[in-house]
């Protein structure tokens, strides 16, 4: 099977989907790679280190007419490269973050063309599973580059220093959410020497956040159905949010960073920070916002922007795995080639519906959105079994 790699239109996305090093693993399936000239530039990675590999580094035109499986980052979500889109056919395959929760809309287009497309994001959550995990690959970059962005912005130092002018006090840092790029935003944080605490609606990670050398903050809330069977927080009701706000204020107020990666997949990101709890902090004090995608979990944020507010910088960066390319493209393409690697057989998909990563995390096939997840989103009746 011949396998190709566009360079990557999202905007600002500056990842490739596969890397020199994770081309022989892919030829040992079978898997011929074909990569668009200059398309792992901007991550690090030349034509040349492809070619030696034993890819073939061609034209974008060549790809699009040559090769039925696609490998993307991003650029084939919400619909978003048209033209790669308008290519395919009932023999294509797609592969990469598709979005299909976030912007079901943009997955009809794949359904339209009859490609048959598979979205990294909804890989279940096994074990079996655990070496094509891009979404937790992707945060552990964000969760690091998150306290890089508080301690830059920050108008004082992180870690407490004994000088011959007298102490300084460490920082603080609060974490909202310890999931992958939580649970990396406390060790990075704690590694630069801030007083790091943390809090999460799945008391199940009090172990994890202490484990890192956090302090988890308890708070008196009925938390008995807060995680699904996947290990991701399920959505709350407003009452639940409001009391949580009212119970998080005092910690917010006393931290010089605050860092939210609160989200639910699929759905709209809970505002966990107001802006009177904005307006409690202490100037200078930042806040990043890391679920700025989904809506954002500080009411002060604004989506791909940094603001201040009250004395306060509150920063919402959007894709910020993209700006730790080199590194970010290398965990991702090792998850893609995992993922591939168990897909094909023999040089061809084997498309098994018995097999529980192919069959989750399949969106479209037959000219048909066929995740039932998805269909739900889009507003369509269940599938059939035999579907």
């Amino acid at each position: 099977m011949k396998a190709g790699v566009l360079k990557e239109t999202w905007p600002g996305e500056r990842r490739v989907a596969v890397v020199p090093a994770a081309l022989a693993a892919l030829e040992r399936a079978g898997v011929e790679v074909a990569i668009e000239s200059g398309a792992g530039v901007a991550a690090g990675f030349t034509d040349a280190e492809f070619s030696v590999k034993g890819a073939s580094v061609v034209g974008r035109e060549d790809i699009l007419s040559s090769c039925p499986l696609l490998l993307s980052v991003r650029s084939l979500a919400g619909g978003h490269d048209a033209e790669a889109i308008g290519r395919l056919g009932p023999d294509s395959v797609v592969v990469g973050f598709l979005d299909p929760l976030g912007s079901p809309n943009g997955v009809k287009a794949l359904a339209e063309r009859g490609a048959t497309a598979f979205s990294v994001e909804m890989l279940p959550r096994i074990t079996r599973a655990q070496s094509m995990d891009a979404l937790s690959s992707t945060a552990t970059v964000v969760g690091y580059k998150a306290v890089l962005l508080a301690a830059a912005a920050l108008p004082r130092m992180m870690p407490m220093l004994m000088t011959a002018a007298g102490t300084v006090a460490p920082a603080r840092a609060f974490v909202i959410g310890a999931g992958v790029a939580g649970l990396q935003a406390i060790a990075t944080a704690k590694r630069l020497g801030a007083i790091v605490e943390a809090y999460d609606v799945r008391p199940a990670v009090k172990e994890q956040i202490e484990s890192l050398g956090g302090k988890f903050v308890e708070l008196p809330l009925e938390t008995g159905d807060a995680e699904d069977k996947g290990g991701y927080a399920k959505a709350q009701d407003e009452s639940f949010y409001r009391r949580q706000r009212e119970l998080l204020q005092k910690v917010v107020a006393e931290s010089d960073i605050v860092i939210s990666a609160a989200a639910v997949p699929g759905k709209q990101a809970p505002v966990l920070v107001t802006e009177e709890m904005v307006g409690g902090m202490k100037p200078g004090s930042v806040i990043v916002d890391l679920a700025a995608e989904q809506g954002g979990n500080c009411a002060a944020s604004s989506p791909g922007e940094t603001v201040t507010r009250h004395g306060v910088t509150v920063m919402a960066p959007l894709n910020l795995a993209a700006t730790i390319p080199y590194h970010a493209s290398q965990l991702y393409a090792r998850n893609l080639a995992n993922f591939v690697v168990n897909l094909v057989e023999d040089g061809e998909p084997r498309l098994d519906k018995d097999d529980e990563i192919v069959r989750d995390s399949m969106i479209t096939r037959g000219g048909e959105v066929v995740h039932p997840r998805v269909r739900e989103a889009l507003g369509l009746a269940a599938a059939s079994p035999s579907a």
